[in-house]
């Protein structure tokens, strides 16, 4: 389904008011009654030729004052400890978004597979296809949407976790 030149206009202005796509695809689906996958809502964007308005300010680089202090007892530059654990496990990361990947891949037409836990407690499973696009078979919450941060945290360990096992 597509949206009207009326609805296009109305999305664009909504980016520029300074929306997210995930505030963007739920406007839709309430003003207009049309759902949008996230994927769909990020192509109509790039198809708008409107930039997403980054509401969260940048940290300064080239200020290392700014850095947080290393954890209690972890001396600096030191590499963290092997616990010997599986060398699949990822650690968890700087969110509360964990990633797994499966050692056995069973689904058909998928490159990897895995489990995800998202910060509210909300788990799926989610397989890469044949052509690199990420998805969900199963979410323990029907209609779910992550929040842009949860989305976000999750894309950057499912990338970490592919590299390190050389799907990437």
């Amino acid at each position: 389904m597509s949206l009207s030149p009326e609805q296009t206009a109305s999305v664009a202005t909504w980016v520029q008011d300074g929306a997210s796509l995930s505030e963007v695809q739920k406007r839709i689906q309430e003003d207009f009654g049309i759902s949008m996958t996230y994927m769909d809502v990020r192509f109509l964007v790039d198809d708008l030729n409107v930039d997403l308005v980054d509401r969260a300010p940048k940290p300064d680089a080239s200020d290392v004052t700014k850095t947080p202090p290393p954890p209690e007892g972890a001396a600096q530059g030191a590499a963290p400890a092997d616990d010997g654990g599986d060398e699949d496990e990822l650690p968890p990361p700087a969110g509360t978004v964990t990633v797994e990947v499966d050692h056995a891949t069973l689904h058909p037409g998928a490159l990897a597979s895995g489990t995800v836990t998202f910060s509210d407690g909300v788990t799926g499973k989610w397989i890469v296809d044949n052509y690199g696009r990420p998805g969900f078979t199963e979410v323990s919450q029907p209609n779910y949407q992550p929040t842009e941060t949860d989305a976000q945290a999750f894309m950057q360990q499912l990338a970490a976790a592919l590299r390190k096992k050389g799907l990437a």
